[in-house]
């Protein structure tokens, strides 16, 4: 498996004091939807761990759609910091 080093945007001292939050549980599905494509890449056929990444992924979507709601500027700049597309809208 490739170790794959992903730059945080978030400080040590943020993550002890706001894991909870919902700008930190967006990081860390980042990170981890990040670390199973670059898996996914060396193995293809890897039927479970698609299926963990379209949960993370439906995860990680719930959390955006709760924050654009909530709190439009911080959505925006979480947006920014990750790298992150916009989703369709219906």
């Amino acid at each position: 498996m490739v170790k794959n080093s992903f730059i945080s945007v978030i400080t040590q001292e943020e993550k002890e004091e706001n894991s909870g939050s919902v700008e930190f549980q967006v990081f860390h599905f980042t990170s981890k939807i990040r670390r199973l494509t670059s898996h996914l890449e060396l193995h293809k056929r890897d039927f479970l761990s698609q299926r963990g990444l379209r949960r993370i992924l439906g995860k990680r979507q719930r959390l955006l759609t709760y924050l654009s709601k909530k709190k439009k500027v911080r959505y925006k700049k979480l947006m920014d910091q990750l790298d992150i597309r916009e989703p369709k809208t219906r």
